[in-house]
């Protein structure tokens, strides 16, 4: 029975192998800042329209070097996104030849479908969430107190403000493939899982508070679509397990075949 792949490389070649993945990860993440260094400013431009949309006057910085470490971290932020499929293609090359045939049907989808729910999460947060919660704050500012109350965001502070929502968002949204995989490691089930619905929705208002400003339309932006993607995890869960059943038969009759 031949199921898995011919690769029984002692210990040293995998971990030359390793070393080569990750050689080619950081080549990878180089080349996209490079890039993104050169068009730093039209990506903080990007990020910076939903601060605009919400009527802000300006941003500024109070330091002299601020602008250039935002200009980085900009290109950093830019990168990683960018090489991040390139760098998950590398992990998947180095851990496919340990896998069986059966095993990597079964990961792969989790491998497509991460990066697409990140960006679904991500998107979220870019076109609605920050116009919504920037119009909201900038409310705050009046002259009922006699003397002008007026918003001066930093480059830097809302650079790491709006990088922290995109990357809750994006990682909130990855919890069905998190629920697939524990189901698929066998830590959970279905019935675990719906018996669990009520602390979950207590659950996702909690992490809601946490990785959001503290106001009521954020909190819910972020804790709905939490409360649906767990529903969302466990339908996939059944759907798995139904195709994994009528799946069996046929696998085990090629088994004894070879």
């Amino acid at each position: 029975m031949r199921d898995i792949d011919d690769s029984k490389a002692p210990l040293l070649d995998h971990l030359i192998e390793l070393r080569q993945r990750l050689l080619y990860c950081v080549i990878a993440l180089i080349a996209a800042f490079g890039v993104c260094f050169a068009f730093a400013d039209d990506i903080f431009a990007f990020l910076v329209q939903p601060l605009v949309k919400a009527k802000a006057s300006q941003l500024i910085y109070t330091k002299l070097y601020e602008a250039f470490f935002v200009e980085i971290k900009v290109a950093l932020f830019a990168a990683f996104l960018i090489a991040f499929p390139i760098i998950a293609n590398q992990l998947w090359l180095f851990i496919a030849p340990g896998l069986y045939k059966s095993e990597k049907r079964a990961f792969l989808p989790f491998l497509i479908a991460t990066p697409i729910l990140f960006i679904m999460g991500a998107a979220l947060a870019y076109y609605v969430v920050m116009p919504t919660v920037f119009t909201f704050l900038l409310g705050f500012q009046t002259t009922d107190a006699g003397i002008p109350q007026q918003a001066l965001p930093a480059m830097d502070d809302y650079l790491s403000f709006v990088m922290g929502l995109i990357f809750a968002f994006g990682f909130c949204f990855l919890l069905p493939v998190l629920l697939m995989l524990l189901a698929r490691a066998g830590i959970v089930n279905v019935a675990q899982l719906r018996a669990f619905r009520r602390y979950a929705i207590v659950g996702a208002f909690v992490v809601a508070a946490v990785l959001t400003p503290p106001d009521v339309i954020s909190q819910l932006l972020l804790a709905i679509p939490l409360m649906f993607l767990y529903e969302a995890g466990i339908i996939g869960i059944v759907l798995t397990e139904r195709r994994a059943a009528k799946l069996a038969p046929s696998e085990e009759v090629g088994d004894a075949a070879e």
